[in-house]
């Protein structure tokens, strides 16, 4: 089933999400119902706050990026209880993100290029592993959605002031895009 996709202003975007257990209710369909809703929205990662559960579950496709990153090929993974234990911030890169909770607004952000994380795959087999590259960023961008954090956060201040009015229109419905959303009602 495809769900609508949670936008900027939406309460639970800002919760820091739980940890949840192999016995969390009918987790397999809800897995299969983000896999459905990621690839509607033509996105590459959907974190759970994203469709209005605050818990820790990630999906991330780059699959769909083969053709430019062919290390990617193939490239489809479930994210559990993720939690990212420690930054290099010894290199760092800047790139434009975009994200599906903040349709048509796209900025610069720089992400440490390592990461160490720990997570569960959909069997609960525990991974505990640093990445790199651009999946680190890709991680880094959903797993910030667990933490109540958006990508607009790490912009500097006068990017978010010049956006501001932009972002004011997200949470009031003023905005177009090609997947079913929900908007925070004031």
């Amino acid at each position: 089933m495809i769900l609508p996709i949670y936008i900027f202003g939406q309460p639970v975007l800002r919760k820091v999400a739980e940890d949840i257990t192999p016995d969390y209710p009918q987790l397999k369909d809800l897995i299969g119902d983000m896999w459905e809703t990621l690839a509607e929205s033509e996105g590459i990662g959907l974190a759970a706050p994203q469709i209005g559960k605050p818990i820790r579950l990630v999906v991330i496709d780059l699959d769909v990026l083969s053709d430019d990153l062919p290390e990617y090929k193939g490239f489809k993974q479930v994210f559990i209880n993720a939690h990212i234990v420690e930054y290099d911030e010894s290199n760092t890169d800047v790139s434009e993100e975009g994200c599906l909770s903040i349709p048509a607004i796209h900025e610069k952000v720089t992400r440490p290029t390592r990461i160490h994380v720990e997570w569960d795959d959909e069997n609960f087999e525990h991974h505990d592993e640093w990445i790199e590259g651009y999946l680190a960023r890709v991680m880094q961008h959903e797993f910030d959605h667990l933490d109540g954090k958006m990508f607009v956060d790490r912009i500097s201040p006068l990017r978010k002031q010049l956006i501001k009015s932009k972002l004011r229109a997200l949470t009031q419905g003023r905005f177009r895009c090609g997947y079913k959303t929900k908007v925070a009602r004031k």
